[in-house]
């Protein structure tokens, strides 16, 4: 609305172009920013899409870079980015050893954590509120098809006084290769045997049960548009959605709503390795959300041996910088929780760590 009213004005004043143009901001911007201007190309999840848009309008005021990011899935993220494709790629879900193995024929790749987010439960039940307690085994017996009915006394036991409906269980599931995928089967195979040993835990696997749609966007719809639906969709979709989100019981035995501070505390006292290749799933925090984890951005340490150039180097430094700066308290205001302090010192690290042909970039 200011940008409109701005150029309003600038109309009925008989200004210039030059006066109010809309790429002034940036233009001065990128004259002062080392590798500003220009742009740089990214794809991977959808599941931190929304705060990758925001941080790339921001970014690019503030630069005068342009972000083009494409969310096609953390499975097609990891290949592009592989592939040399794109200038840097997005999973949800740690690159595993055989991933990195091949992406390290172009040069070492490295894991920046970005931000923390929840894997909500969302569910379409008519009657039934936001806030329906559900355990892992529960959720696991939902989607391996076992459970379907909305008033199964598996359900029925953990939400007395709760009034639910004899609605057929309708799942909603990624058709695509995901890390969101990954972390919600990683949940489901820690309580489930039947889970852990057949579908199993992967960015695909073969759903006993439901209906497939593509990203986190297309199983949201999917709960949308079907009454007994239930699916696993991250928290700025479930909210775009006004969708209802189950608590889901925790390590330590509590039901907890996918709130911001609960996703803050599944990263509270983590431990990770060197190479910050981590899963937060099923955190042992009395606070902690269980289906909440970091999303990463992936980049070669050295870029410019990795066949990029020194521009493009800087500029995907400069993104970084971004991400780990003012990106995020940003990520707040989308229901993303900034990285927890000693992991936020460690993805920093990583960032200033990168270079070009062997020397540091700005």
């Amino acid at each position: 609305m200011k940008k409109f009213l701005a150029l309003a004005a600038c109309g009925a004043l008989g200004l210039g172009v030059a006066a109010c143009g809309s790429d002034s901001k940036s233009s001065d911007s990128a004259s002062k920013t080392p590798g500003g201007g220009g742009a740089i190309n990214g794809a991977g999840a959808t599941f931190p899409q929304p705060v990758y848009d925001e941080w790339s309008a921001r970014f690019k005021d503030k630069t005068g870079t342009a972000v083009n990011y494409q969310g096609v899935g953390s499975g097609a993220g990891v290949a592009q980015f592989t592939a040399g494709t794109v200038d840097f790629g997005a999973s949800d879900a740690a690159m595993t050893d055989d991933e990195v193995k091949a992406a390290s024929k172009k040069g070492e790749p490295v894991h920046v954590p970005s931000v923390f987010g929840a894997v909500t439960v969302s569910y379409n039940v008519t009657g039934v509120e936001k806030g329906l307690k559900l355990d892992g085994a529960t959720v696991a017996n939902m989607f391996l098809g076992k459970v379907k009915k909305w008033n199964d006394p598996s359900i029925a036991k953990q939400n007395s006084g709760v009034k639910l409906p004899s609605t057929a269980v309708t799942v909603c599931h990624r058709s695509d290769e995901s890390g969101t995928t990954k972390l919600f089967t990683s949940f489901l195979a820690a309580y489930s045997p039947a889970w852990k040993n057949g579908p199993g835990v992967d960015k695909t696997v073969k759903w006993p049960t439901g209906t497939g749609a593509k990203g986190n966007d297309g199983v949201a719809a999917c709960v949308k548009q079907n009454q007994g639906a239930v699916g696993y969709v991250e928290q700025a979709f479930a909210l775009q959605n006004n969708f209802t989100t189950a608590d889901v019981k925790n390590k330590s035995g509590k039901y907890v709503a996918p709130t911001l501070a609960a996703t803050s505390a599944a990263g509270a006292g983590l431990k990770v390795p060197a190479d910050l290749r981590f899963s937060a799933i099923d955190s042992p925090g009395p606070t902690a959300y269980p289906i909440a984890s970091a999303t990463f951005l992936l980049v070669y340490k050295d870029m410019c041996k990795a066949g990029k150039s020194s521009a493009i180097a800087q500029r995907v430094k400069n993104w970084l910088d971004y991400a780990e700066g003012d990106g995020q308290s940003v990520a707040k205001e989308l229901q993303y929780a900034p990285l927890p302090g000693p992991i936020h010192t460690a993805a920093q690290a990583k960032v200033k760590s990168l270079t070009c042909n062997g020397k540091a970039l700005k």
